[in-house]
């Protein structure tokens, strides 16, 4: 979802890794992962375009559309949005399998957590 701010004032935007100004010339294109970017100025054109291919469909996880961003005008990008944050905390709370290897169970370390024995 995009949002548009303007007028006079601070505003504040919550960005995730490294942030990173990158200013585009006329015609200058950035294909980026869509959520990678944080913020662009108005001139900056803005399409979303597919990345075909089967094994991009079946394996390419969340890298399925990009961003492209055509210039004049500045884009920020992070290097680590939510869902790949997301994806590190759960990986590292053990939620991923670890726990109840012996029952089998799909939900992994979270039955641990809806049993009342925590993580």
């Amino acid at each position: 979802m995009l949002e548009k701010l303007e007028g006079d004032g601070l505003a504040f935007v919550h960005a995730g890794g490294t942030i990173t100004r990158k200013d585009l010339m006329p015609g200058q294109t950035l294909r980026i992962d869509t959520g990678c970017l944080v913020a662009m100025t108005r001139d900056v054109h803005y399409d979303i375009e597919f990345v075909g291919g089967i094994k991009n469909t079946l394996f390419g996880g969340e890298g399925l559309f990009l961003a492209t961003l055509t210039g004049p005008g500045s884009v920020w990008v992070q290097s680590l949005p939510f869902s790949r944050l997301a994806s590190r905390v759960f990986a590292a709370s053990g939620m991923h399998g670890g726990g109840r290897k012996d029952e089998g169970s799909i939900l992994g370390g979270l039955g641990n957590f809806l049993d009342g024995d925590g993580f």
